[in-house]
């Protein structure tokens, strides 16, 4: 059995975090969640073990986590033996690496046989990030709840410890470092795992996938894989290593370049460069995106562009929700929540932080909080009620047949009240 569970440090991922779950940001081509279901699967061949996944999220993610992640079981299961001990405990912050699948199969492999094993823990610097036959039983960490589930962990720190390295997210410009890193191994590993077609040279392509002509083709830095039913338009650059998922859409004369992962049912087109965009999101007119993230039903007008180097070539420095981080990172453009949008021909700054549901018009000088109408550039900052959202969010969904749920709808009112602390600290531009 293996759990994985979302702690205090969630909140310093904010944006990434505010309306999705940790282990469903999307580094280096790949989600946690697919590790975990990978690892899931391979574990269950191990005798006397059951492969199952359960999850402690957030409470407001609940019901999200129930409908979007149905192999992540909840652990108040009737048919759970209340008493018996989890194989693993994984933070939900751990950062998505293939490798790490075999490197926690071997540790659950050499504990086997005995449910009555001695604990260990993975430990990132002063984060744990996995516990190896945990002490607790199924009642008391169902009775901690995502309440308790950072003190569990804290205490696990003093567990034996088990030399493995495994990464642990800690703020979003890491998820945009980690994924340039990360990404040609991690396609390397999605290759071998098949259902791709080689067509030339690094690149690789699942059923479905339709290429317009006269693209060009650079894999000489990493692997190209598009998943099935993708199209490519024509006079295209991809240079790798890219990702594309599946019904993903890349207009003709577009430029997708050097680290870029693109989530299903995307829509792009202009100049991307080093950059992670999760699904249904959209970027379909010219302009340039360089080292960012962009969360979900985001959509980007016509004309926008972010900077992601100083004019000085100084090293970023980023404010978060949570606090103030210093990168080391000289490229680093945006971090965007889900849902925002920009107006045509918006530039935003350099290392800017833009929340969940928020409306961007003119030069994006500043940081934006969730929930604002943002156009400072004529001298007007407003919050955004949401309902304003939940009606823009049916729009949405309607164009891409997407049924829209109550957990969809109930999410953006979360959402708007987990962030009122983001506007509260802003009452001088909520005032323009």
């Amino acid at each position: 059995m293996i759990i994985v569970c979302e702690d205090s440090g969630v909140d310093a991922l904010a944006p990434m975090t505010t309306g999705r779950l940790a282990y469903a940001i999307q580094c280096g081509g790949y989600q946690l969640y697919d590790l975990l279901l990978e690892l899931s699967r391979k574990t269950a061949s191990i005798p006397g073990e059951t492969g199952q996944l359960f999850g402690i999220a957030r409470p407001y993610l609940n019901a999200i986590q129930d409908a979007d992640y149905s192999s992540v079981q909840s652990l108040h299961s009737e048919s759970l033996n209340a008493s018996a001990r989890p194989t693993l405990l994984i933070n939900a912050r751990l950062l998505p690496v293939m490798s790490y699948v075999e490197a926690l199969v071997k540790l659950v492999q050499t504990t086997s046989g005995d449910p009555q094993s001695s604990s260990g823990v993975v430990m990132c610097g002063d984060q744990v990030a996995a516990v190896v036959r945990p002490p607790w039983s199924i009642e008391q960490i169902r009775k901690a709840g995502y309440e308790g589930i950072s003190d569990l962990l804290q205490s696990a720190s003093s567990f034996s410890k088990i030399e493995l390295k495994l990464e642990v997210l800690r703020w979003p410009h890491e998820v945009i470092a980690h994924h340039m890193s990360l990404l040609a191994s991690n396609l390397e590993y999605r290759i071998k795992l098949g259902g791709y077609e080689q067509l030339q040279d690094g690149l690789f392509v699942a059923p479905g996938v339709k290429l317009g002509d006269y693209l060009v083709i650079d894999a000489k830095s990493g692997p190209i894989v598009i998943d099935r039913d993708a199209q490519v338009g024509p006079y295209t650059l991809l240079r790798g290593p890219v990702y594309m998922g599946p019904k993903c859409k890349i207009l003709e004369h577009a430029a997708i370049k050097d680290a870029v992962s693109l989530g299903h049912t995307t829509k792009i087109g202009g100049e991307v460069e080093a950059s992670i965009v999760e699904p249904y999101s959209n970027k379909q007119h010219h302009g340039f995106l360089g080292h960012s993230y962009l969360g979900s039903w985001i959509n980007l007008g016509a004309g926008t562009c972010n900077s992601d180097l100083k004019n000085t070539y100084g090293t970023v420095n980023m404010e978060y929700p949570a606090g103030k981080a210093t990168t080391g990172m000289q490229f680093l453009g945006c971090v965007m929540g889900n849902y925002s949008k920009t107006a045509i021909n918006t530039g935003i700054f350099t290392g800017k932080v833009i929340g969940a549901c928020s409306m961007m018009y003119g030069f994006v000088t500043s940081n934006v909080p969730s929930f604002v109408n943002y156009a400072r550039l004529f001298g007007q900052v407003a919050t955004l009620p949401p309902e304003v959202m939940v009606a823009t969010q049916a729009r949405m969904f309607n164009r891409r047949q997407v049924k829209q749920r109550l957990c969809d709808v109930q999410l953006i009112h979360d959402m708007y009240r987990v962030t009122q602390e983001e506007r509260d600290r802003c009452t001088d531009l909520l005032s323009l």
